[in-house]
Parts: C-alpha cells; sequence; structure tokens
C-alpha cells in the first residue's frame, strides 16, 4: 500500500460561485490536509480523505470572509472543518470519477468529482510525487450554506451552485 501526502505547497482548493449572475466570486482555503492510499500503480482503487479549516477561507475581502465563516453560511465556529472521504476512484475514459461524501455544517452528501492524472515525477530532492486535477460542482443550499438575497430587480445575488477545482500534487511517503 502506498501513502501519499498533500503538497500544500504546490496544490490549490478553489470554488468559484456566481455573484449577482453576472460574474464569478473566486475563492480558496489556505489550510488544507489530504492523504490519498493506493495499491494499485494506477490509482484505480485510490482511497483519498481532505479536510479544510473553515476559518482559512480567502476570497480577497475581509468583509465578505467574515460572512462565509458566519452562521449564514459555514458557521466556522460551531463546524470549523469541511471533509470529503472517497468511496470509489475510477477510470472514466481518459480520467477518472472521484466519488465520495463530502460533509459541510454536518451535513454529508455524495458528490462525484471528474479527476485526471497528470503524471508523476521525481524532484531534484528524491521525492516521489504525483498530480491530478479535479472539477465538479455542488449546490450551497444542500450542505445548508443556506443565506440568500434577491436585488431590487429581482435578481440573485448569490448562486446556489459552486463549483470546484482542485490542483493537488502528492508527495510518496
Amino acid at each position: 500500500m502506498a501513502t501519499y501526502k498533500i503538497d500544500a505547497a504546490h496544490s490549490d482548493i478553489i470554488f468559484k460561485v456566481k455573484h449577482l449572475m453576472i460574474t464569478n466570486v473566486t475563492g480558496q482555503f489556505k489550510a488544507f490536509d489530504a492523504t490519498l492510499t493506493s495499491d494499485k500503480d494506477d490509482f484505480s482503487d485510490a482511497v483519498v480523505t481532505f479536510t479544510a479549516d473553515i476559518n482559512s477561507v480567502d476570497t480577497r475581502n475581509e468583509q465578505r470572509d467574515g460572512h462565509l465563516k458566519s452562521d449564514d453560511f459555514f458557521n466556522a465556529e460551531k463546524y470549523p472543518e469541511l471533509k470529503f472521504v472517497s468511496t470509489s476512484f475510477t477510470k472514466n475514459g481518459e480520467g477518472y470519477k472521484l466519488k465520495g461524501d463530502l460533509t459541510i455544517r454536518d451535513v454529508t452528501k455524495t458528490i462525484e468529482l471528474k479527476a485526471d492524472y497528470n503524471g508523476a515525477m521525481v524532484d531534484p530532492w528524491g521525492q516521489a510525487k504525483v498530480g491530478f486535477e479535479a472539477e465538479g460542482t455542488i449546490k450551497r443550499k444542500e450542505f445548508g450554506l443556506g443565506w440568500d438575497a434577491v436585488t431590487e430587480a429581482g435578481g440573485i445575488v448569490v448562486s446556489d451552485d459552486v463549483k470546484l477545482q482542485l490542483n493537488i500534487q502528492f508527495i510518496k511517503q
């Protein structure tokens, strides 16, 4: 069994949400951890666990970050962490389908992400590394992130759809 730990310095956990339905607001989690274990060289039996510190959310706007940490959204005080545990990682044509249970605010839902294996290499310091990209969309309200507002013209302020983009490098342990 090979075990890999995330290389946080070379990984990004990004989310995008439509604001006023005309543009995306991009955010990220700055503090996170992940482990991948696999017996197979093609990772088709991989198990992935991931956690992110809600207090590390960063949208480049302190007021918005504070709102996201409040009970309107994540409620970081009561639920300081989000968690993902994979249930399958299967080859799907050229890429993979990563399925698992995502928990936000003590609400757990099964999600599915499209994943690509970008390859493996040994860096100049002798560390074996592998890289993946994954993406998908979740519905924020399904996880209790229910704040809503409507503009005077009747438009939605924040979309229910949240796009996830994960660029991850793992180091073999």
